[in-house]
């Protein structure tokens, strides 16, 4: 594995999870791992859990942190060929990119997509650009398309909750105030596809995900009807897809209530509007699993960092 973008990485989903959980037992048994190693976390947009659970995860292992955020710490960057540099852009990706690479040994990036040109959200210039032209391994915090490192704390959390051989999972839109990505929903889909499940997503008509992702997954536009004896809901809210970016329905009966849950678990990625994505009731349940799954982060950023810093002994 050169780098961790997607899921798609993932060689052995059910191997990576059980590996997961082991280093969770004792965190630190690697430590010694990392020593002399630095992680230079990369954002271009906010963040709460995954940074602090990447940064956790880099100091479990031994390895030094290096954190900027390129919103207001960093040049402007281009990264088309070519460009007259003229205008705003200072820096230019080519050497940014390899300049980082010189100050450590692995780079984690962040950046979200703008929601106004699917084409070059989809092209994910930053997370593709540091690919390009930086020599060292990069980790995808969350880009415009996919949030594996979540979608693998979502495996590891689901592991550890299910009970049975073909759990029924159901992943439900609920309504937000905001225009939100599709970084989430994309890598739960793409993880779900490599589990044994009953899997549905569940969502107002509107809000269809990329059909290339979503292919051979049922889709169930009654949200009641869908997490009928579900055993897992994971709620999240996203975007139009085919007018890209934009909200097409504010329904409130789409948020996820006590009733709606019945006897399943309940997982979000956080953070959640209580009251609009989901209510109360259901935060606050024992069935809600929110806070294990902000935990498992820090585990799954574990694992992709220990594999790259084995693969550099080698």
């Amino acid at each position: 594995m050169k780098h961790y973008l997607s899921v798609k990485d993932i060689n052995s989903l059910p191997d990576w999870v059980s590996e997961a959980r082991t280093l969770k037992e004792n965190p630190t048994q690697f430590k010694a791992l990392g020593a002399g190693k630095t992680i230079c976390l990369l954002f271009f947009n906010n963040s709460l859990r995954t940074r602090l659970s990447t940064q956790k995860a880099a100091m479990n292992l031994g390895m030094e942190v290096m954190v900027m955020n390129f919103g207001n710490e960093g040049w402007a960057l281009e990264f088309d060929d070519g460009t007259i540099m003229d205008q705003g852009k200072a820096e230019h990706i080519k050497e940014a990119a390899k300049v980082v690479s010189q100050y450590c040994d692995i780079i984690a990036i962040r950046a979200f997509a703008g929601l106004k040109d699917k084409a070059k959200d989809e092209a994910e210039e930053v997370l593709m650009g540091f690919k390009k032209y930086a020599s060292v391994p990069i980790v995808n915090m969350e880009s415009s398309v996919g949030h594996p490192l979540q979608a693998l704390a979502d495996a590891i959390t689901l592991a550890e909750h299910n009970t049975k051989s073909k759990p029924k999972v159901v992943l439900s839109w609920a309504p937000h105030p905001k225009a939100l990505p599709h970084a989430v929903a994309n890598s739960f889909v793409e993880m779900m596809q490599l589990q044994d499940s009953e899997f549905v997503i569940t969502h107002p008509k509107g809000y269809e995900l990329n059909s290339e992702i979503t292919k051979n997954i049922k889709i169930e536009y009654d949200q009641k009807k869908a997490c009928e004896n579900a055993d897992f809901v994971y709620v999240k809210n996203w975007s139009s897809y085919s007018d890209y970016g934009k909200v097409v329905n504010q329904d409130t009966d789409w948020m996820f209530t006590k009733e709606k849950m019945g006897q399943a678990k309940f997982m979000h990625c956080l953070p959640v509007r209580r009251n609009v994505v989901v209510e109360d009731s259901v935060l606050d349940s024992e069935q809600s699993l929110v806070i294990e799954q902000a935990n498992n982060r820090i585990y799954s950023a574990q694992l992709v960092l220990k594999k790259f810093l084995e693969n550099h002994q080698e």
